[in-house]
């Protein structure tokens, strides 16, 4: 249960006296008023104010309280916010912000409560969009429909034959086509499983429509990429979503360098609207143009940065991908893939980490993880490069004695609560009562000292950091399942939730000295929401509204329900 505060916190009054900074004017001097204001600071402790002053250039000048603000900007212009609750800025440490903003082109599956439901989906949008060569959705999961078994081609050729259809699944690890993408794609029963993939098969070895991890690419190469009009709507659209969430930063998991020169460009023009901490996807042809002048940071008054590579190690345990060191307790026919062997692996982040990156690798099973934790304890010696602080993505069942290594190894969990709320109904059925006890496994983390940087893996989940405050610290889904949490004592306290999602977020990017917390000299990125977080019964933590984002002293967003006058 959340504690209700039993005694005032302290007000922060900290000033520091700023030189000029060579940014464009966000506006001018402001002070926001009569604010119920919470932020965490970099000794520690989470501290309360009513009032922030920021300069024109966007950079906090003193938090406290009115009489304290004014008299360090006399002359700013003053927002009331009438007693409502302000936090630092958002950050949701790994999502794929082109993802959510491609979403709204396609079916959506992720409503949909069983498979008849999807199938009129798909239908209904083909039937409305009758000149789009190929039908694209996602958010897909057979878990939630009770189906037993995934959905096939057949499923799809009785709504939908004349045209491809490809769907994603609700996690990105397995694509779901009907009979005509099949064909585009090439992929028979002869068709070889590629490394690290599956292609799902009958009795007979026909191919039944389902693509699991890498063997997805065979059908995504045929599939027309976005032209860049397309690009830059989705980049849109997902930004205008992350400031109605409140996020004010995102690490972009994975990026192609098309995407980095909209990403470049929107910043040199003052268009993005959420901070993006991008990692290039993998250390392919793309890697090779993007790392020629080595990683990139602060660009654009830290609105962009290319410092990270992701890499993947496994699939997901929705579609059995994961890689477990003993057979799924539920499939013992299978332990899940490896996208590569040991070596190949080793050499993939060997590649990133000599150029000077962070490594950022995508783990969820026992043996992904496992197989990531010996590279790191080879290579970080090998380059002095702790400092780089290397992640692992999602760290989602860990081998109990593994667990530490991060600790020693310097090795940040990028973790998404609601994965655990999302996988509850399925994740113990996969892995057995032995080894979910070592998943998912936040409080074990903290306690050793980790620092766990939170985000949602959007599209996959609602970018909504509020329901990952919610997931933190009640183990429940947003419905309030199950009844006092699901294995609650890994369950967060809120102060420690709120920090995964602001400092130690940014830490987890190098960037805990300029957002992350409103301190003098941070960036002014805060958020306006209608309820304190810290007096409500835990359960409304999903329900918060966000009234207002602003980021680098700007408003870039604003609810109907805000009146200005």
């Amino acid at each position: 249960m959340l504690t209700p505060l039993t005694r005032p916190l302290p007000t922060l009054a900290l000033t520091i006296a700023l030189g000029a900074a060579a940014v464009p004017a966000a506006h001018a001097q402001t002070i926001i008023d009569h604010a119920n204001g919470y932020t965490l600071t970099a000794a520690g402790p989470l501290q309360r104010f009513t009032s922030l002053a920021f300069d024109a250039q966007g950079r906090v000048v003193a938090v406290g309280s009115e009489a304290e603000t004014a008299a360090r900007l006399p002359g700013a212009r003053h927002v009331d916010v009438h007693g409502k609750t302000v936090l630092p800025g958002l950050i949701d440490a790994h999502g794929h912000v082109f993802g959510l903003g491609e979403i709204a082109s396609g079916v959506d599956l992720f409503a949909p409560a069983s498979l008849p439901a999807a199938l009129r989906a798909v239908a209904d949008f083909a039937r409305a969009h009758p000149d789009n060569a190929w039908i694209i959705g996602y958010g897909w999961n057979q878990e939630a429909w009770k189906l037993g078994r995934f959905p096939t081609a057949a499923d799809l050729d009785a709504v939908v034959a004349d045209r491809p259809v490809l769907l994603h699944r609700v996690d990105g690890h397995a694509s779901w086509l009907n009979s005509t993408a099949l064909a585009m794609a090439g992929i028979t029963g002869d068709t070889p499983d590629p490394a690290g993939g599956k292609i799902e098969r009958d009795a007979r070895s026909k191919p039944t429509g389902v693509l699991v991890d890498s063997a997805m690419a065979l059908a995504d190469k045929v599939v027309p990429l976005p032209t860049p009009a397309q690009a830059r709507a989705m980049l849109d659209n997902a930004l205008a979503l992350l400031a109605k969430a409140g996020l004010t930063s995102v690490h972009d998991a994975g990026i192609t360098a098309a995407q980095d020169s909209i990403y470049r460009d929107y910043a040199d023009h003052g268009k993005l609207t959420a901070r993006v901490y991008a990692m290039i996807g993998d250390t392919g042809a793309d890697f090779d143009q993007l790392a020629k002048n080595g990683p990139l940071t602060g660009y654009a008054n830290d609105t962009y940065a290319l410092a990270a590579v992701k890499l993947y190690a496994d699939g997901a345990l929705g579609s059995r991908g994961a890689a477990l060191m003993a057979p799924y307790s539920d499939l013992p026919s299978t332990r899940g893939l490896l996208f590569y062997p040991d070596a190949e692996m080793r050499a993939k982040m060997d590649k990133a980490m000599k150029a000077g990156y962070q490594v950022n690798v995508h783990a969820i099973g026992d043996a992904g993880n496992h197989q990531i934790l010996d590279a790191y304890a080879q290579l970080i010696p090998r380059y002095q490069a702790a400092a780089l602080r290397h992640r692992i993505e999602h760290a989602q069942v860990v081998l109990p004695d593994d667990i530490p290594r991060f600790k020693t190894l310097g090795i940040i969990p990028s973790m998404q609560p609601t994965h655990a709320t999302s996988d509850q109904n399925m994740a113990e059925q996969r892995v057995g009562h032995e080894r979910i006890k070592s998943a998912y496994a936040w409080r074990t983390f903290l306690d050793q000292g980790s620092r766990i940087a939170c985000g949602s893996d959007f599209p996959v989940e609602p970018p909504d950091p509020f329901e990952g405050l919610h997931a933190a610290v009640t183990r429940q889904s947003a419905a309030g399942v199950p009844v006092g949490g699901w294995y609650k004592h890994q369950a967060m306290t809120l102060n420690e939730a709120l920090r995964c999602f602001t400092l130690d977020a940014a830490y987890a990017a190098r960037q805990e000295n300029v957002i992350g917390s409103l301190e003098p000299g941070k960036w002014a990125d805060f958020v306006v929401i209608d309820r304190d977080i810290f007096a409500v019964p835990p359960a409304q933590l999903g329900k918060v509204e966000v009234l207002q984002t602003w980021m680098g002293g700007k408003r870039v967003y604003k609810s109907a329900a805000v009146k200005d006058k």
